[in-house]
């Protein structure tokens, strides 16, 4: 005869990234996160636009904790370029993923380095004259040489992006992400 008992759950630590973010491109790009690296790490996003505050990033986390052993780390990828959002962001206790002075800034370094502040609209132009693969670019999904293109590129992003000041026009903190990513694929 069966056992009735509940199964105990498995006693290892589950690696959990939440990430909160405000539109539809920075979640196609953290799914093509998760198909790059096969990490144990689980991302899981939210867009909340402009309604972020503390206690949703609690209440959210608090969602994804489904045994003591999970570890939740709750990150932010919003952009700067909107100051009424910059003083809520203030007040949330995550992680930061912030581009200055949007989500494009972290396109762009894949293609060049931007070390001069530049305004959102400027930034768009230079993304699409920066390399071919973002000529036609729009805030549709990435076509799979985009893909290519930025998975190809990607340490080099990282490596443009540390060198920039954070929270200053231009910078951007998705870099943070990637290393974690990368350095638990390597485990």
């Amino acid at each position: 005869m069966a056992s009735k008992r509940e199964p105990t759950p498995s006693l290892r630590m589950r690696k959990i990234v939440l990430v909160i973010c405000e539109g539809e491109t920075e979640v196609r790009y953290l799914n093509l996160l998760k198909s790059w690296y096969k990490s144990p790490i689980r991302i899981v996003s939210h867009i909340e636009g402009t309604q972020i505050t503390h206690s949703l990033v609690d209440k959210r986390t608090k969602e994804l904790k489904i045994s003591q052993w999970d570890k939740v780390n709750a990150f932010l990828m919003y952009d700067m370029d909107v100051q009424a959002i910059n003083e809520k962001l203030k007040k949330c206790k995550a992680g930061m993923l912030l581009s200055n002075p949007c989500f494009e800034i972290w396109l762009l370094l894949h293609a060049k380095d931007q070390k001069v502040s530049i305004e959102t609209d400027a930034l768009i132009k230079e993304l699409k004259k920066s390399a071919p693969v973002w000529k036609n670019y729009s805030k549709s999904p990435f076509t799979e040489t985009q893909k290519t293109f930025l998975n190809n590129n990607t340490d080099i992003a990282v490596a443009r992006a540390k060198k920039l000041c954070e929270f200053q026009n231009p910078s951007t903190g998705i870099y943070k992400l990637i290393e974690m990513l990368q350095s638990d694929t390597r485990l």
